[in-house]
């Protein structure tokens, strides 16, 4: 293990026992990082917001009758910024590459969506074939963005480089990413189809699979708290119930759930975050 264990307050849940990392399954991987924000900032708090949220959660899971913090549950040090996206992405690949050759799946808390590619450089080289689903307002496959190709609006991108994905709940893009575009991959939040989404899935990738989550997804009714709010979103159940799907299907190995923007005063969204990420590694449990 080349990555410190976070034992301060505010880890993610409020356990009954103590985890232990050796044997832990699931290993909480703070991404406290916003360095390439290009409209509202405080994306870097949304870590912490989400891990003290995490505090009010029950540990039993209704809809799957199961209690996910007994397959070991371990929250690591937070990955701190590096002074460029290409460092910061970098460092975050290589505490990732070494939580992974421990034998953990790591759950990345953005955050920014940039994140999300070191996260899934790892992965791609510890799951060779390895496929990601992307749930997100919007497309992010530009190659370049304000000077980077490691920008929040280039994620997917990098990807394309790596593995083949899907895109959910996409309703906001460039014209110049229409030239990039699957349209058998691509489903758009105004005619979202649970049915359809989860045959392209089955169709389009394969095991392992990813998710790469931007809770810009959901509808700003529910998620105001985020950078970037697009109106016509997914709502949480919806999302849920693709995500359950998902995991019935296909071999879910890890995840990130990024673009937490906490609000002052406002819990409910870094509550929603949490509880996604809690209701994820039980449908993740249920078909081990």
């Amino acid at each position: 293990m080349t990555h410190p264990i976070n034992e301060q307050p505010g880890a993610f849940g409020r356990l009954p026992e103590v985890p232990v990392y050796r044997s832990a399954r699931f290993a909480i991987l703070p991404l406290p990082y916003d360095g390439t924000a290009t409209w509202q900032r405080g994306a870097a708090r949304g870590p912490q917001a989400i891990l003290d949220a995490s505090a009010a959660l029950e540990t039993y899971d209704i809809e799957t009758g199961l209690e996910p913090w007994r397959a070991g549950l371990i929250t690591m040090a937070p990955v701190e910024p590096e002074p460029t996206p290409e460092a910061t992405i970098q460092r975050i690949r290589e505490v990732t590459t070494g939580i992974l050759s421990d034998g953990k799946a790591v759950v990345g808390l953005g955050g920014e969506h940039s994140v999300s590619i070191g996260l899934i450089q790892a992965y791609a080289a510890h799951y060779p074939g390895l496929t990601v689903l992307q749930i997100d307002a919007h497309t992010d496959t530009r190659d370049v963005y304000d000077g980077s190709a490691n920008n929040h609006a280039c994620v997917m991108a990098r990807v394309a480089e790596l593995c083949d994905y899907v895109q959910v709940g996409i309703r906001s893009m460039d014209a110049a990413e229409t030239a990039s575009l699957r349209p058998n991959r691509t489903f758009f939040a105004h005619d979202h189809d649970e049915a359809a989404v989860l045959a392209a899935i089955e169709r389009e990738l394969r095991d392992p699979l990813y998710i790469t989550i931007d809770l810009d997804a959901l509808d700003p009714s529910e998620m105001p708290a985020t950078g970037t709010p697009e109106p016509g979103g997914l709502r949480y159940r919806q999302v849920t119930n693709l995500l359950r799907g998902v995991c019935r299907r296909r071999r879910v190995v890890g995840f990130d759930v990024v673009e937490l923007m906490p609000i002052d005063g406002l819990r409910a969204p870094d509550y929603l975050a949490a509880r996604l990420v809690y209701q994820l590694l039980a449908y993740m449990m249920e078909n081990v």
